[in-house]
């Protein structure tokens, strides 16, 4: 039965007369009889009693407009919630986030998200790029931001590139390297180097530095994908941190964090990029959300190596 006919089973219920409801719902009281004599004879059961003072809803009748009304509420609440989610104002999202995203830029563009759109759901997976695709895949999350250096061509992704975040050596105030003008790599390698997953060609460079016979030989003191923890452990010991610049800017200027020069090694960075799958439809949260990402060039990392 349409929508129609059951706004105006629950308008003579309200009014108790034909013609007073037949004003509200914009009928003409004849017009109106029809429909609710029709609706008696779809639903095989006597809606109302028509008493010579008022129009009085029979137990049956009592029944279905309770479940009426509900019906109308949840489709006025469906037409609101569309709208809202058309505006961007309700829809919740699942994203992933890489480890020097997350360090960087992320949790600034989370805030404004949420003092802007308190009504909304996001819930974020920080993980490294392999963990992150498989969760697309999956389809666990819409999209997701971390290091595309070494992502492998895939027609199946859409790869965005945003912008490359530089990286550098970090020691606690007072540490031994903190006062020399600069340093090798085998002097902070000694120290116990602290960083996330590094790319292969980081890995290599690094590997070359110290004469090893392959990256598989370098062997990090400690590798973890959380910038806040690696952070933690340089201001408590004497181990040397490699991160991004980013995500260190205020404990250099609060003197926390001391850079150290090293020397003789390639620029160190990460490329950030935006992934998804090509053919899905975002939601309306996470289509603005990578819309405030900083993107460069909108492309295929599979499609510009063909």
């Amino acid at each position: 039965m349409e929508l129609r006919r059951w706004n105006q089973i629950v308008a003579v219920a309200e009014h108790r007369s034909f013609a007073r409801a037949a004003g509200h719902v914009h009928v003409t009281q004849p017009a109106l009889t029809r429909s609710i004599q029709a609706a008696e004879a779809e639903l095989g059961l006597r809606l109302f009693d028509r008493g010579t003072q008022e129009v009085v809803p029979t137990p049956a009748g009592e029944f279905v407009i309770e479940r009426a009304r509900q019906l109308l509420y949840n489709s006025r609440c469906l037409e609101r919630d569309v709208d809202l989610y058309r505006s961007r104002a309700l829809g919740d999202t699942a994203f992933g986030v890489g480890p020097f995203p997350v360090a960087t830029f992320i949790p600034a563009l989370l805030a404004s998200i949420r003092r802007e759109f308190p009504g909304i759901n996001v819930r974020v997976e920080v993980n490294n790029w392999k963990l992150l695709v498989t969760r697309l895949r999956e389809e666990d999350i819409e999209f997701f931001v971390a290091d595309i250096s070494d992502l492998p061509p895939d027609p199946s992704l859409h790869v965005r590139s945003l912008r490359r975040e530089p990286g550098s050596f970090y020691v606690r105030k007072g540490h031994p390297l903190a006062g020399l003008v600069s340093v090798t790599f085998r002097q902070a390698w000694a120290f116990g180097l602290l960083s996330i997953r590094l790319p292969p060609r980081v890995l290599e460079a690094l590997a070359r530095m110290l004469e090893l016979p392959s990256p598989e030989s370098l062997k990090l003191a400690l590798e973890c994908d959380d910038v806040g923890i690696l952070k933690g452990i340089a201001l408590a010991s004497d181990s040397v941190l490699l991160g991004p610049d980013a995500a260190f800017v205020q404990d250099v200027a609060e003197g926390r964090l001391v850079p150290v020069n090293v020397v003789g090694l390639p620029p160190l960075s990460a490329e950030m990029g935006l992934v998804s799958l090509w053919g899905r439809t975002p939601s309306p949260m996470a289509e603005l959300i990578m819309e405030r990402l900083p993107l460069g060039e909108a492309k295929s990392k599979a499609g510009r190596r063909r």
